[in-house]
């Protein structure tokens, strides 16, 4: 028996070792994660450490755990996709025999867990596919031979404390618990945490050429979604059907979730910024507001079109998209290079306050922020609220930065105004590229005009032709 076991662990072993086939060919390379490290090398003082931890696994339902999303930091230095996992970027060249600059623990190889879990890269794989060379288990972390103490710096992001533990020692948990005995860390130490987030921001608000073709694809297969929503909605669908519509047609083109919950909105629910239920079994004949991106290896698209369920703006609702429209024209205009972060909401705010005084839905130009109350824009990329520098002297946008531009109104029941506004909600949004002198609309391919929604309304979907029996 003890022969069949060894030989079934064996078999198992081969098994999980060899390729898996047929996956995606436009993963960013490990060259992509190399070119990062070294940015981020180049950003740290004299004499420092950076430490780079793996996000924490979370619990769906009892033994079962939600969908793992990595550290989008972890992910955009190593390319490392699996929990339990942290990675040292160091200044200077370590070691006196085997040198070294850099150094990734990650979970160790176990084809029992792989058989119920999936494939891990271990050490050897994550030296043969993301470029590392000094790679160890994280059982070794305990016994690695780093004295902390001998840096200026030790460059970390904030430390996170609502995690489970599996008392291994070497789970993400044991990882925390090991890194502050050896750094001596008490409690998170504020410059360490503003210095790690200052480089992070400074490199991930511009996107490299290698990040542009992942983004570019997942908005434009946002897109695709949004229009096949247009052509198949009608008062008889519901939210979760439309939502449906969005998650399927990501998933046609590859892409591996979306890149937040996605916000699908009838009626009264799309006055609700962050709705999520979407869970109104009839649009009816109102407007539907669709905020859904898809997360395409790791890049998120962030993409809102606002559109009429019969296929038809009424009067009112015409009167507020188009002044949301025009908001987000008047935007666009100063998208370019050395403008200020903040002008662009500066801007919205004026468009969108002259308009709703002029339809009487106001009376001040500052009551806007009633029907008006979030920014116009944020940065986008493997975060849909992107890191990047948001406020100070650094918050100018700079040439191939991507942006999202998304004023909207919002008239809720009840507000106090002619309730002909009441429960209309629009928003419309889009990602921009930022240029020296101009702006690309990456998410162009989806109708913004009101006009344009109308004809592409009248326009048969794929999915109006689908049959499914009865419940």
């Amino acid at each position: 028996m003890k022969h069949l076991l060894l030989l079934f662990t064996f078999l198992l072993t081969i098994n999980q070792t060899q390729s898996q086939e047929n996956l995606p060919t436009d993963y960013l390379t490990k060259e992509f994660h190399k070119g990062r490290r070294e940015a981020f090398r180049a950003l740290m003082p004299a004499n420092s450490v950076a430490v780079v931890f793996s996000y924490p696994e979370r619990v769906f339902s009892r033994d079962i755990n939600y969908s793992f999303h990595q550290n989008p930091d972890l992910f955009y230095l190593t390319g490392y996709k699996e929990p339990d996992a942290v990675l040292l970027i160091f200044k200077e060249t370590q070691g006196t025999g085997e040198t070294y600059n850099e150094v990734l623990f990650v979970r160790e190889r176990n084809a029992s867990k792989e058989t119920w879990t999936g494939r891990r890269l271990g050490t050897e794989g994550a030296k043969s596919k993301l470029g590392l060379s000094t790679v160890y288990n994280g059982k070794d972390f305990k016994d690695f031979v780093i004295d902390f103490k001998k840096f200026d710096k030790i460059i970390y992001d904030k430390i996170p404390t609502d995690i489970d533990k599996n008392n291994s020692g070497f789970d993400l948990f044991g990882l925390l618990q090991t890194f502050k005995t050896k750094a001596g860390i008490t409690e998170d130490n504020n410059k360490s945490l503003e210095l790690f987030r200052t480089i992070t921001n400074t490199l991930r608000e511009i996107k490299t050429p290698e990040e542009l073709v992942l983004m570019r694809k997942t908005v434009k297969l946002s897109c695709i979604a949004h229009n096949e929503v247009m052509k198949a909605v009608g008062p008889d669908m519901s939210e979760n059907e439309a939502d449906g519509i969005h998650a399927y047609v990501h998933r046609r083109y590859g892409a591996e979730d979306e890149g937040y919950p996605p916000i699908v909105g009838a009626g009264a629910n799309g006055c609700i910024l962050h709705y999520g239920e979407n869970n109104s079994t009839k649009i009816d004949n109102q407007l539907l507001l669709m905020d859904v991106g898809s997360e395409y290896h790791g890049y998120s698209a962030d993409v809102t079109r606002t559109i009429p369920a019969n296929g038809k703006f009424t009067q009112e609702q015409k009167a507020i998209y188009q002044l949301v429209y025009d908001a987000q024209e008047e935007v666009f205009k100063i998208c370019r290079e050395g403008t200020p972060l903040a002008d662009l909401n500066i801007k919205a705010t004026e468009v969108l306050a002259e308009g709703l005084l002029k339809l009487g839905i106001i009376k001040e130009l500052k009551d806007v922020k009633m029907y008006y109350p979030h920014g116009c824009s944020h940065f986008l990329g493997l975060d849909v609220h992107d890191k990047g520098n948001y406020s100070g002297p650094k918050s100018l946008l700079k040439e191939n930065m991507i942006i999202t531009v998304e004023p909207g109104i919002y008239i809720p029941a009840n507000s106090n105004c002619d309730k002909k506004w009441w429960n209309i909600g629009v928003r419309i949004e889009d990602d921009i590229l930022i240029k020296k002198d101009s702006y690309e609309n990456l998410s162009v391919e989806s109708p913004r005009k009101w006009e344009d929604i109308e004809a592409l309304a009248k326009q048969k979907s794929t999915f109006n032709e689908m049959k499914f029996p009865k419940l």
